[in-house]
């Protein structure tokens, strides 16, 4: 059974950090692209950085390029996101899926990780 458990959100001040895991099981994560995406509130679900098998690649969403970044350990099962310079329009709900900039079929939305960033 396939499942991500995203965690590491919180209640953080604008500038501050936060990083963000995703475990995964129930599939060979080493072989899958992995991606983290946001849901402000009101706002449509968008794809905020992506990563290849490997971590050799990494793409980010114009608006966290440079602040945010992305890695992952395949002997973890793990992907994360390292959240710096924080600002208020990051509040959200952040998910991981699988896949490369674009949703696969292989998982499903998990319950994501709420992140607050407010003063």
């Amino acid at each position: 059974q396939v499942q991500l458990v995203e965690s590491g959100g919180g209640l953080v001040q604008p500038g501050g950090s936060l990083r963000l895991s995703c475990t995964a099981s129930g599939f060979t994560f080493s072989t899958y692209a992995m991606s983290w995406y946001r849901q402000a509130p009101g706002k449509e679900r968008e794809v905020v950085a992506s990563i290849n098998t490997r971590g050799s690649s990494t793409n980010y969403a114009d608006s966290v390029k440079g602040r945010f970044t992305v890695s992952r350990d395949n002997a973890k099962n793990t992907v994360y996101l390292q959240m710096n310079s924080l600002k208020p329009e990051d509040t959200g709900v952040y998910y991981c899926r699988t896949g490369y900039w674009v949703p696969t079929t292989s998982s499903s939305w998990g319950q994501g990780t709420q992140v607050t960033v407010s003063s």
